[in-house]
């Protein structure tokens, strides 16, 4: 059996209908700026080539930033897009994110419930996806729980339980921001997205290691639950393995997300 290169994911689970994957960061889910790097999307087509061949479609359901690992849901065919489709629409999904957050915050539980939008429909800003807390921006609420305070060396950091009643954009990350409390290594919001211009410009580099400590920021879809068949169903995928070292004090080591792999192995 011959070997291939195709991003590196785990299935958590499959139907008929549905497939479930772990995704590691920094893999990108879709193709994008006609750059030709892997993709989460392009390992799902490999791997279902057969089922692709006799109907069947892929869409991805819940899409995560290329720098956010954890739990995808991608349906396999058209009506079942549609139905998962229907499920998210009506709010009947349930989510849990893990984040590591800059400092202890005050409170064990919370409730943000700001409004954001896009900085640039406010103000000139260079940084289009780049999202504010702003009175004229969409309803927007997000319930945090901290897990764990601990320290990396003189540094304090907690590692806070996130619950997304809706579904804004970056939206976890903004209301993090907004209360003192940025995602580490965020480079849009661990300030005024400084971080993410440097990168843009000269890539991951000495400055940016020293600022974010994290090459990625430390966002993890934890579980993910759906009304289906009659019954509530729930995914969940582990912390990974760079971010339990953070947690842990430990060198991290960055996975690039992509590895030799074969759907028989």
């Amino acid at each position: 059996m011959s070997l291939q290169v195709v991003p590196n994911f785990r299935v958590v689970d499959e139907t008929d209908d549905w497939v479930v994957v772990d995704k590691p960061a920094p893999l990108i889910v879709h193709p994008a700026n006609n750059k030709p790097e892997p993709t989460l999307l392009g390992g799902l087509e490999s791997l279902y080539s057969y089922e692709i061949e006799n109907g069947a479609c892929l869409g991805i359901i819940t899409r995560l930033d290329r720098e956010t690992s954890g739990v995808v849901l991608v349906a396999k065919h058209t009506a079942a897009a549609r139905e998962l489709g229907m499920i998210f629409e009506r709010r009947e999904a349930e989510k849990e994110y893990l984040a590591i957050v800059s400092g202890w915050p005050e409170l064990d539980e919370w409730i943000c419930n700001e409004p954001i939008c896009r900085a640039g429909e406010i103000c000139e800003s260079r940084i289009w996806v780049r999202q504010v807390v702003d009175s004229r921006g969409k309803d927007c609420s997000t319930s945090f729980r901290v897990e764990k305070r601990f320290l990396r060396g003189e540094d304090r950091y907690s590692l806070v339980r996130c619950f997304p009643e809706t579904g804004r954009m970056h939206q976890i990350r903004v209301h993090l921001a907004h209360a003192g409390h940025p995602i580490a290594g965020d480079k849009l919001y661990s300030d005024d997205g400084s971080g993410y211009l440097d990168w843009m410009e000269r890539g991951w580099n000495p400055d940016l290691a020293e600022k974010l400590v994290l090459p990625r920021h430390a966002l993890h879809a934890a579980k993910l639950s759906i009304p289906w068949g009659g019954e509530i169903v729930s995914w969940e995928a582990e912390l990974p393995g760079d971010l339990r070292d953070f947690i842990d004090g430990l060198e991290v080591n960055f996975a690039e997300g992509v590895v030799l792999w074969s759907r028989n192995d």
